[in-house]
């Protein structure tokens, strides 16, 4: 018979699952295992790559686009996302849209797709039967099922062909022989055959399902869900070719959106600005010891010219680089050369914020309670777990309603723990005391506040550069954070030098530029 199955030996793999190595001699083999990415040529100390300098647009007025060019830009926009996505976050995968059930999008989908279904049955119970939207049907499933072919599946395909084909099956419609059991028993087994081992379960259970209707709007999900794994596979094999050409790719692409958008770089002219008036004001008012809004002088990776007070692009850079992790976003407008990785650095953002409070809160406890209580087991883990439990999803707007809850918690695990190791309780004046403390932290100039936050911005300018991977020590009082901000620091470094490589000869010419503006002026 046409509709033979062979034996399964085409499935995909699970999702997330690296395929296996494979015979790259069987054509009808899955693909081989893809090499290791090779790593991408790192510049000396962190610099920018050496790239020609890109041609920055003159200041003119903005430019008025066609609805057809304003398309095209907004889809050159979303590949050059998708592509930067794949590469920069590891787990970047496509997920199944859940809507909720009482939402207007899921009783609108279910109103239409119970209309179709319930005219399709219609259709079959009729006498004779009407086989006209199950033939389209067919030719819809036969479609998804080749979509999961790769070229070299070139057997099977044939086999697809001439099992599905479909002027047979129009031919059988028209007699009254069409046996859609018999094609639906062959469509699961095709699916069977080619679907990750994840989905086993789900079309084994589509063959107890009797009802044809039922059955083909079955197939129809599996088959997105297997499309799904299909893409999701694709993104993992294409994402070590994307991470070698990456750099080159997204700069191409911006530069073709900067020819259409002359004014795409403003906002970020402006963050620049920004932070060489800071680095130079530092390097005036403090040579010695240059900081920035309170932020050390690591930040700055000593690259400030003390003899004439200019700073040098990276010093500049590393203070902009510095500056997201407080930013206002309803004060100031994201540099366009970030809106991509904008979402990750506003959780990185709320997560610095968040461990702030958190290293704040321990210290402030460990000064109060005393060494004695403090060194007791378990007992940082407890009020540190209390307190990222109160602070969790929370913005820095809501701290100080949470550090209310915090002084009340962190008193109740101090009151609980001298009970249990006999010591005796706090007065009311040192328990006033702990609670006044802790909630104080939701000023903006709180004193331990401000310290905590200088330590952490500190370990965390260490990771702007490459040459300091082997500088950063934890700063005095940080260590019950210690995990979460190694995390936080790997992440912070992992998405600037990335935008450092794509971006930074464009950061480099804005700031040249702006450095001979000055130099303009003071001939002037």
């Amino acid at each position: 018979s046409a509709r033979t199955l062979r034996g399964r030996r085409n499935r995909m793999p699970n999702p997330g699952e690296e395929t296996p190595a494979s015979d790259c001699s069987d054509p009808e083999s899955v693909p081989c295992r893809p090499r290791k990415a090779r790593q991408g040529q790192e510049s000396h100390d962190g610099d920018v790559p050496s790239l020609c300098p890109p041609q920055l647009p003159m200041s003119s007025p903005p430019r008025v686009l066609s609805m057809a060019e304003l398309l095209e830009t907004a889809q050159e926009v979303s590949k050059m996302t998708i592509a930067h996505e794949i590469v920069v976050n590891r787990d970047f995968k496509l997920q199944e849209v859940n809507f909720s059930p009482n939402s207007l999008e899921s009783r609108v989908k279910e109103t239409l797709h119970k209309a179709f279904w319930d005219s399709l049955k219609e259709q079959l119970s009729a006498s004779p039967p009407d086989y006209t939207h199950v033939i389209q049907l067919l030719q819809e499933i036969k479609e998804n099922i080749l979509s999961l072919l790769l070229p070299r599946h070139s057997r099977l395909r044939n086999q697809i062909e001439e099992a599905l084909d479909m002027e047979l099956i129009r031919q059988e419609a028209e007699h009254g022989a069409l046996d859609i059991p018999n094609l639906t028993m062959y469509i699961l087994g095709t699916m069977a055959m080619l679907c990750a081992p994840v989905r086993d379960e789900e079309v084994q259970r589509l063959r107890g399902v009797t009802d044809p209707v039922q059955l083909l709007r079955e197939i129809f999900r599996v088959l997105d869900l297997m499309k799904m794994d299909m893409v999701n596979f694709t993104i993992q094999s294409l994402r070590p070719h994307l991470q070698d050409h990456s750099i080159q790719y997204e700069q191409k692409k911006f530069q073709e959106l900067l020819v259409k958008l002359p004014n795409s770089l403003d906002h970020t002219t402006e963050w620049l600005h920004k932070a060489a008036a800071e680095v130079s004001a530092s390097s005036l008012s403090s040579p010695s010891h240059p900081e920035v809004h309170g932020s050390p002088a690591p930040l700055l990776l000593g690259a400030v010219s003390r003899s004439s007070a200019t700073a040098s692009p990276m010093s500049v850079l590393n203070q902009g680089y510095m500056n997201l992790l407080r930013w206002e976003p309803r004060i100031e407008k994201y540099p366009e050369t970030l809106l991509m990785d904008q979402v990750r650095l506003q959780e990185i953002q709320l997560q610095v914020n968040q461990l702030t409070i958190i290293a704040a809160v321990l210290l402030v406890s460990s000064s109060v309670c005393g060494s004695t209580l403090f060194s007791s087991p378990g007992f940082v883990d407890r009020l540190k777990r209390v307190t990222k439990a109160l602070l969790e999803g929370l913005p820095h707007t809501r701290f100080q309603a949470a550090l209310l809850d915090i002084s009340n918690q962190v008193h109740q695990e101090v009151s609980e723990s001298l009970l249990q190791l006999g010591y005796p309780a706090f007065t009311s004046d040192k328990s006033a005391s702990l609670k006044g403390q802790i909630r104080s932290i939701a000023e903006e100039d709180n004193a331990v506040r401000s310290v905590i936050e200088q330590r952490i911005h500190s370990f965390l300018s260490l990771h702007l550069s490459p040459s300091a991977q082997n500088s950063r020590s934890l700063p005095k009082g940080l260590a019950p954070i210690q995990e979460e901000l190694l995390e936080v620091g790997h992440r912070f470094g992992s998405v600037i030098h990335h935008n450092r490589q794509v971006y930074g000869p464009y950061y480099l010419a804005i700031l040249k530029k702006f450095s001979s503006q000055r130099q303009s002026q003071k001939q002037e």
